[in-house]
């Protein structure tokens, strides 16, 4: 198929896809071959809610990311620590987005990205001196597996290894099973640089992150 003719039909493959609510693809040869060339370009992502469908780029781009709306505040020490939007209002938020038919499959999953906390704290002479930070992040994207209901992947900013300064902050990012990327940096300014790049790169695979330094599992 010469390049032009190529190009068209991927085009209209593509469009096809934005304008299919399944985001079915049919299994003809040719527009399998288009498919394979719409996902290695990441023009396209599987479907976290249709088994064998696909969404598009621009159909992930429109859609919100979530956090805590004043994470920066805390993290800069311009508010108090105990006042961070908790992770469930954040997953409710993301909840509340979805279309009605998809709530229910969100809630079901709520445990996987809310229940995953620290459970030690920073102690100094074994006195508490204060709770570890860690926060919710919900970005459109995919990974190995389907992500959240409506394309969603998970996860968290957190104070890590309270005794290792160069590791001391870590972000970490899930689809829906144990596809993971993470990255460790030292400060918690790297560590919200690190998340705002991850909120400005929106939607992506998790196996592109590897341009900002993150590791897959």
């Amino acid at each position: 198929m010469p390049l032009d003719s190529q190009a068209q039909f991927d085009q209209h493959l593509l469009e096809m896809i934005a304008s299919n609510p399944t985001g079915a693809v049919p299994v003809t040869p040719a527009h399998q071959e288009a498919l394979a060339r719409l996902v290695s370009a990441h023009q396209v992502y599987p479907s976290a809610d249709h088994k064998d469908g696909y969404v598009t780029m621009h159909t992930l781009a429109q859609l919100p990311c979530f956090h805590a709306e004043n994470l920066e505040a805390v993290m800069m020490a311009e508010a108090e620590q105990s006042t961070l939007e908790s992770d469930d209002r954040i997953y409710d938020r993301y909840v509340a987005s979805l279309p009605a038919q998809r709530r229910e499959a969100a809630e079901d999953l709520r445990g996987i990205a809310v229940g995953r906390k620290l459970l030690h704290r920073a102690k100094h002479d074994g006195t508490v001196v204060h709770d570890p930070i860690h926060s919710l992040f919900l970005i459109p994207g995919a990974g190995p597996h389907p992500g959240l209901p409506g394309n969603y992947l998970h996860g968290s900013i957190f104070q890590d290894h309270l005794h290792d300064l160069a590791r001391a902050w870590a972000v970490h990012l899930h689809d829906r099973d144990d596809g993971a990327a993470t990255i460790e940096v030292p400060t918690r300014d790297a560590a919200l640089e690190k998340l705002q790049e991850l909120l400005a790169s929106a939607p992506f695979q998790l196996s592109e992150l590897d341009a900002l330094g993150f590791q897959m599992n």
